[in-house]
């Protein structure tokens, strides 16, 4: 039997399981001001007059508010020179405020809209009175259409351009307070998949594991339900994102665990793929070459080195194993990586054609998938983190497929 896989109970694991939610600390006002200083001059530098942020998770970044998005624009005007504004419906404003005495002590300039009335109208009228008339206006790159639209028609005098030249180049470089957030919940979602492992049982399925998955991050603290649970079992670990219906585990099955939630707005995001019993010859060569692949795509990551060649050098040691080649399968048929903050899925991607060079305080999962389809896939994903010395993990990698969670190591 796999070491670390079977033996307990879903319930004998939560009663082990106690809030962490103190153990590192969020992210604090000044931080904040620190970001949205970084970005003025980003704008100043790019000659861009001003950023409207929408209802999202870069409003979350720069203000410590968090909204959830709907037809009604809820947003902030960050100008390039002076204090931001935030744009709100009227009957909203109460609620804002109270939202605000939570995370800003100094006094914060609103202005509010009527049902009746263009809130992207209001958006222009708030530029035009900070004297920036007929300037270039960067949008959030999370905007809906129909509002990034809505902004254009209203302010027909200004040039527009997209605002991830601004937000994604504050948010991809990690402070060290997100550094140490982002490492906490990663060991924490760590522990969840140990304790995972040990709660199977042969006619266990993967509802009753998802069920487990949310009990056991609420339990250590998280911010909610985890965003994402992929439990597979057998031949369904071949599919990325799994299938759309349950499995029942049994003897010799592949197990698939791709978990994550958020710890202080910040994702983990973690994937652990072993045995339920004895690894047959063909779990052994593929495990392995999925190893290998991960232990590739770290040496690569160097600072100054490309995205793409970290998604090479995985891809390279995948083909020479005899699979592949390229996208093609059995082999690796997505990207290596992909950032990770405030969004599970961020800048900067580890693909083929980003030759964005690696920086201290990038983040970035690191998951060359072998998917055999018909028989069973592998996933070994941890996320790496850039420092001034190189590449680190955030959790300790799973060392073999015998034993994947390092017991006897």
């Amino acid at each position: 039997m796999t070491i670390g896989v079977g033996g307990s109970s879903p319930e004998e694991e939560l009663r082990k399981l106690t809030s962490k939610r103190d153990s590192v600390a969020p992210i604090g006002q000044d931080e904040r001001r620190q970001r949205v200083a970084r970005a003025q001059a980003l704008m100043r530098e790019k000659g861009i007059s001003a950023l409207y942020l929408d209802a999202s998770t870069s409003t979350f970044y720069f203000t410590g508010l968090r909204f959830g998005g709907s037809e009604r624009m809820h947003g902030v005007v960050v100008p390039a020179e002076g204090e931001p504004v935030h744009i709100s419906p009227a009957f909203e404003e109460a609620k804002l405020r109270a939202m605000m005495a939570g995370v800003i002590t100094e006094p914060v300039a609103v202005r509010c809209w009527q049902e009746n009335e263009d809130p992207a109208a209001l958006v222009i009228d708030v530029l035009d009175g900070m004297g920036l008339a007929g300037g270039t206006l960067a949008i959030d790159p999370m905007t809906p259409f129909f509002r990034a639209d809505a902004l254009r028609r209203a302010g027909n005098a200004y040039s527009f351009v997209n605002g991830a030249v601004v937000t994604d180049a504050c948010r991809r470089i990690k402070s060290a307070a997100e550094i140490a957030i982002i490492r906490t919940a990663m060991n924490l979602t760590l522990d969840v998949q140990r304790a995972t492992a040990r709660i199977l049982r042969e006619g266990m399925t993967t509802t009753e594991v998802a069920d487990f998955l949310s009990e056991a991050h609420l339990a250590l603290g998280f911010d909610g339900v985890p965003a994402f649970r992929i439990v597979l079992f057998g031949e369904p670990t071949a599919y990325p994102h799994g299938v759309p219906y349950p499995q029942t585990l049994k003897r010799g099955d592949m197990v698939l665990v791709d978990v994550g939630g958020t710890f202080h707005g910040y994702y983990s995001d973690l994937t652990r793929s072993y045995v339920f019993g004895e690894p047959n010859a063909r779990q052994r060569e593929i495990w392995t070459i999925a190893k290998r692949a991960t232990e590739a795509a770290f040496g690569a990551a160097r600072l100054g080195a490309s995205c793409e060649s970290v998604d090479r050098a995985a891809r390279a040691t995948i083909q020479a194993a005899g699979l592949g080649p390229g996208y093609e399968t059995p082999g690796l048929p997505h990207r290596t990586g992909h950032g990770l903050g405030l969004d599970v899925h961020e800048e900067p991607y580890i693909v083929e054609g980003n030759a964005t060079p690696l920086e201290a305080g990038m983040c970035f999962s690191n998951e060359p998938m072998i998917c055999v389809y018909g028989e069973f896939g592998v996933r070994l994903e941890d996320h790496v983190y850039m420092a001034e010395d190189g590449a680190h993990w955030f959790t300790r990698p799973a060392p073999s497929i015998d034993d994947p969670f390092g017991q006897t190591v």
